[in-house]
């Protein structure tokens, strides 16, 4: 559900572009990206880097796609953000004693070796990268529907396989939850 949510304002980008124009898009993402952190900091009174780097890119590149009419900039918001995270990710390598996939996910998954979360935080670096390098190659070597279509089923897509694959890659590192045994009652007849 969660990933879902993440995903609201491109899947509404993606809608209001099929509807109308890229410049009704952008400003329906815009909207929804402010109504995506304000939702999730009145329900959980704290705000995600996550939606706030992305509320802050939207908001930035979309102005100036509405200012200027030029749609380069709004295909520049995912490679912005990817990369904004690549960075924050790589940061997390060298500063303070977590790396931001461990900070993340802690709370839900033990892991039997601590080395685990660098290497699932290398692999995020990676992945980051790689699809911002990828929605560069897709938005300026394709027509705008084409890589309206990449924004939201491809990057979507991308995205399931990866956190797939990185849930079986994590699987044999997790630690499991013993489980609580039923002691045996005594045996009266036992006892001395």
């Amino acid at each position: 559900m969660k990933f879902l949510y993440d995903f609201f304002p491109i899947l509404l980008f993606f809608i209001a572009y099929k509807t109308f124009d890229i410049y009704v898009a952008t400003v329906v993402a815009m909207i929804s990206s402010v109504v995506q952190v304000g939702a999730f900091w009145l329900k959980h009174r704290r705000v995600e880097t996550m939606h706030l780097v992305t509320l802050v890119s939207i908001m930035v590149l979309g102005s100036i796609t509405l200012l200027l009419h030029d749609e380069t900039f709004i295909k520049w918001k995912p490679t912005v953000v990817e990369w904004a995270f690549a960075i924050a990710f790589l940061i997390s390598q060298f500063v303070g004693e977590k790396t931001l996939v461990q900070r993340m996910m802690e709370a839900n998954i033990q892991l039997t070796d601590n080395k685990i979360w660098g290497h699932l935080n290398l692999a995020w670096i990676g992945f980051f990268i790689a699809m911002g390098a990828l929605n560069l190659y897709i938005a300026f070597n394709y027509p705008t529907d084409v890589w309206v279509n990449f924004k939201l089923f491809g990057m979507m897509g991308f995205t399931f396989i990866f956190v797939l694959a990185q849930g079986f890659y994590m699987m044999k590192y997790i630690v499991a939850e013993e489980a609580e045994l039923p002691t045996k009652p005594e045996n009266p007849h036992n006892q001395a």
